[in-house]
């Protein structure tokens, strides 16, 4: 179930969803400390005692952290809080985050 609009995550508060897949649900966010527009990755509370899952998620944030491409946002840090687990990026606009294509293992 998506979180509604104007939900806080510690200094974040949700906008908006805008997408989600396996790993979690992604949401357009505003950092209200600094003013800012983010984008959001919030792993299902179910998993946030899988240290499996907990993981592969650290092990994304990691992976897209070492890139530099501006059709990739740029990780600002991943938090564990309030029974959450958040990447924090910037929002990339005009961009597909959640290709059914991609997303379905399907290659062309």
């Amino acid at each position: 179930m998506p979180l509604p609009a104007g939900t806080r995550i510690g200094v974040y508060e949700i906008q908006s969803p805008l997408g989600a897949g396996g790993m979690g649900e992604v949401y357009r966010a505003r950092d209200t400390k600094l003013g800012r527009e983010v984008a959001i990755k919030i792993l299902p509370a179910a998993f946030t005692n899988d240290p499996e899952r907990l993981a592969r998620f650290e092990r994304e944030a990691r992976m897209l952290a070492s890139l530099n491409h501006p059709h990739i946002g740029a990780i600002y840090g991943v938090d564990d809080g309030k029974g959450f687990v958040v990447n924090r990026s910037d929002t990339v606009t005009n961009v597909v985050l959640f290709d059914p294509f991609w997303m379905s293992g399907r290659t062309p």
